[in-house]
């Protein structure tokens, strides 16, 4: 959601109507990015499958040419959550010649699920970047379990998380969340470059499923500043073990952060529940 993709290419037909002078307006269909050839339709859950699609361009030719370099902002993001916001699967799929996108992706409940394509073309205009979302579905009946309410340490594979005096959030108000991260020996972690950037702050807001993506970047690494309209936001690596994670969210309510790094050669998720007014 740092750009909001425009529609494109607005076709506008003005018509004389009768001897009366009278005008009629006729406005045609936007023409935008959108995802097409997806598949499969349905998913098993618990095994895993090729999931492909294309991005389809205004002018109907598939894109192929996506943005590069060091930083997260690059090629595709292919980001998957259950409706119930329980379970997230996050993915940088490479892209064929053609323009095909395929990964491996495996869901592990029944249910059904969001799929946020957030892609960076390699474009020279305005257009940054833009998201293209469908919802999707894993056979059975579905799981679904209620929101967990804010705890300030989550455990993942042994590894604590935690939030430190989180502030008061606000929407449209950039803010900061100070965390630490440490091993299951107690030592500060320390965190290596994982699809770009140091950590990756994934929002979802409650029921609607908003979404927002910030990052955290090593020194030096260019393109992790996150923007809504004309306020940007940054987060830091301040010290070992130590992140400061940039938020910026469009609207208020209940929203479940998805941070997401790589310590000891394994990706770790920690969710967090947030309160914004």
């Amino acid at each position: 959601m740092r750009r909001v993709a425009p529609l494109l290419f607005l076709s506008v037909l003005l018509a004389g109507c009768g001897s009366s002078g009278a005008q009629q307006i006729t406005i045609g269909a936007a023409r935008t990015y959108e995802l097409t050839r997806l598949s499969p339709a349905r998913f098993t859950p618990g095994r895993v499958q090729d999931f492909s699609f294309t991005i389809q361009q205004p002018s109907g030719a598939p894109l192929t040419r996506f943005r590069t370099g060091r930083g997260p902002h690059t090629g595709v993001h292919v980001i998957i959550v259950r409706s119930d916001l329980g379970v997230i699967i996050h993915q940088h799929p490479p892209v064929g010649p053609d323009g095909r996108i395929t990964e491996k992706v495996k869901f592990p409940t029944p249910g059904r699920y969001r799929l946020v394509v957030d892609a960076y073309p390699a474009d020279s205009g305005p257009l940054r970047n833009f998201q293209l979302f469908r919802w999707l579905t894993a056979s059975g009946k579905p799981v679904s379990q209620p929101l967990p309410l804010f705890r300030p340490t989550v455990t993942a594979d042994g590894y604590r998380l935690t939030l430190h005096n989180p502030p008061a959030l606000r929407a449209i108000k950039p803010a900061f969340l100070n965390l630490t991260i440490t091993r299951p020996d107690g030592r500060p972690a320390v965190l290596t470059p994982w699809f770009g950037a140091l950590a990756h702050a994934i929002f979802f807001r409650a029921g609607a499923l908003d979404y927002f993506h910030t990052h955290v970047c090593a020194a030096g690494v260019s393109g992790c500043t996150s923007v809504l309209g004309p306020t940007r936001v940054t987060g830091t690596v301040t010290r070992p073990g130590h992140l400061r994670v940039g938020v910026l969210l469009p609207v208020g309510g209940t929203w479940r952060l998805f941070l997401q790094c790589k310590v000891d050669g394994r990706v770790l998720t920690a969710p967090f529940t947030l309160s914004v007014g």
